[in-house]
């Protein structure tokens, strides 16, 4: 597939600052359009449907994951039911495995990190567009670790899904876990499967037991 010219993107990004230094960034690639900003998930599907009213979707969305209301992986997920001709690239601090196989289920077609040069960023607006997948570096070598010595026991979970052990293990709710961590309840609903199914095990009480067992809490 043949990359269109030029590659319209819209940059979404909760922090004002990051964004429009973002925006400079894309500015000075060669080929490559801002067609608008938003400031988190909600406001990106909005500006997304303005813009499919007047015929001028952009070609891809690089998304922050980390912003409040619908976090980047949810709005992903949204952004490509509504408008599935679209592509979606993830820049991001985080590189936890844990987030970028979320954030590939949802369909992102890239997964940058924030310290990615122009040539990585540009690498992977160019193969969104062509229908790849462009993953950071660092990102692949995480992966490629995580396939070749997977890890068991609570050093199967990441440092998030570890809070989520603990707020199931008191009690909590996926609607509760989702305000305590300001993440979508899907999200919190996807921690919670993931840990069950890294840990072996079926049920939160089997779950609240565990992390009673490992000390992650105290014995109601």
């Amino acid at each position: 597939m043949t990359a269109p010219h030029p590659i319209r993107v819209l940059v979404v990004d909760d922090h004002a600052v990051v964004r429009r230094g973002v925006v400079a960034y894309l500015e000075a690639l060669e080929d490559v359009e801002v067609a608008a900003e938003a400031g988190d998930g909600q406001e990106a599907l909005d500006r997304l449907a303005r813009a499919a009213a007047h015929g001028e979707l952009p070609h891809v969305v690089l998304m922050d994951l980390q912003m409040p209301g619908m976090d980047g992986v949810t709005a992903t997920g949204e952004v490509l039911s509504r408008f599935p001709e679209l592509k979606v690239v993830i820049l991001t601090s985080f590189g936890e495995t844990e987030r970028v196989h979320a954030a590939l289920e949802s369909g992102a077609s890239g997964y940058l990190l924030k310290d990615a040069g122009p040539a990585e960023v540009d690498a992977a607006l160019r193969a969104a567009v062509r229908d790849e997948v462009f993953l950071d570096a660092a990102v692949t070598r995480r992966l490629t670790q995580e396939m070749r010595a997977p890890r068991t026991g609570l050093g199967a979970l990441t440092s998030r899904e570890k809070e989520v052990l603990v707020l199931v293990a008191e009690g909590r709710s996926n609607k509760d876990i989702a305000q305590h961590l300001v993440i979508s309840e899907r999200t919190a609903r996807t921690h919670v499967s993931h840990l069950l199914t890294k840990m072996g095990l079926t049920s939160r009480t089997q779950a609240a037991l565990l992390a009673v067992k490992e000390g992650l809490v105290q014995p109601r």
